[in-house]
């Protein structure tokens, strides 16, 4: 029969690893100006970003929007025919490409591997 001490060790244990659970799925979150700041960094690399979808448009088979989270925009390339509303609060996850820079403008895309509610 476990008495008090070790049911207090193991409660301790488990809120500590949800909360750091918590803390690791906030933290991956990566503005997108921060993306389109440091874009040789990320190119190649899947990241995860929140914001608002701006404007969306599906076409041949495919969707695309563009997803403001107020430090940057960003194109999101998906397979899916159906893209988001306008308006809407999403997360997404995808393999960020960075196709150029001129000067200070970076033109980059991120094709979406999946959405989650952030």
């Amino acid at each position: 029969m476990p008495n008090k001490v070790d049911h207090v060790r193991r409660s301790l244990f488990l809120l500590s690893f949800a909360c750091s659970l918590l803390l690791t799925g906030c933290a991956s979150v990566i503005p997108i100006g921060q993306l389109l700041d440091n874009s040789s960094r990320y190119d190649g690399k899947t990241v995860r970003v929140a914001g608002e979808v701006r404007e969306s448009a599906g076409f041949l088979g495919r969707g695309a929007y563009q997803l403001n989270d107020g430090t940057g925009t960003v194109t999101v390339v998906s397979e899916e025919a159906s893209p988001p509303r306008t308006g809407s609060r999403i997360g997404v996850k995808g393999t960020f490409q960075a196709l150029f820079t001129l000067g200070v403008t970076s033109l980059a895309v991120l094709r979406e591997q999946s959405r989650f509610q952030p």
